[in-house]
């Protein structure tokens, strides 16, 4: 993978993750942390999706890593769900 394709995966996870915490209506903070939610959500919405047995939808592949843009809102989504009751829960 080069630099060129790790700039843009994670350009893609910081979309992904700011369309996921959209959503929600919760967002947890700027551009480096959408990134990290992108793709921790990818992560877990590719574990829900296989949970259920469910089709990865939409996949980017840039070089031999493929990011499944559908699964990462949704996971996006979800995590940012549940950091937003945990923050609340602590307040």
């Amino acid at each position: 993978m080069t630099i060129l394709e790790l700039l843009l995966l994670l350009v893609i996870a910081a979309l992904c993750g700011g369309i996921g915490q959209a959503l929600i209506g919760y967002s947890t903070g700027g551009c480096l942390v959408s990134i990290a939610i992108g793709v921790i959500g990818a992560y877990l919405g590719v574990w829900i999706a296989r949970e259920f047995g469910l089709p990865i939808l939409l996949p980017i592949t840039l070089g031999d890593q493929a990011f499944p843009i559908i699964w990462s809102i949704v996971g996006s989504a979800v995590l940012a769900a549940l950091l937003g009751l945990v923050r609340r829960g602590l307040r």
